[in-house]
């Protein structure tokens, strides 16, 4: 199963040929985590974009992190996450 992230998503929606090219070679149907979609609608800027958004993600399923998903990935999250130097 490939899983789409925001950033394939926003090269999709903008037209980008590599990213265009490779989702088109896919031979299943990727989807689309839950929160991914949610990141896509809220880039939108006006009404128009978020039709937009919702017309590429329409076919495609969506997957919901469960909340053992979640409480699995936080630690290899905080542990891999980069923070910035603030001294």
């Amino acid at each position: 199963m490939h899983l789409l992230d925001t950033d394939v998503l926003i090269d999709i929606q903008r037209g980008h040929p590599p990213a265009i090219n490779w989702f088109a070679s896919l031979l299943e149907v990727p989807s689309v985590p839950g929160f991914v979609f949610m990141e896509l609608v809220q880039d939108a800027q006006n009404k128009q974009q978020v039709t937009k958004a919702l017309k590429l993600l329409a076919p495609l399923p969506i997957v919901w992190a469960t909340e053992v998903d979640c409480t699995r990935a936080l630690p290899d999250f905080t542990t891999y996450v980069s923070i910035p130097n603030r001294e």
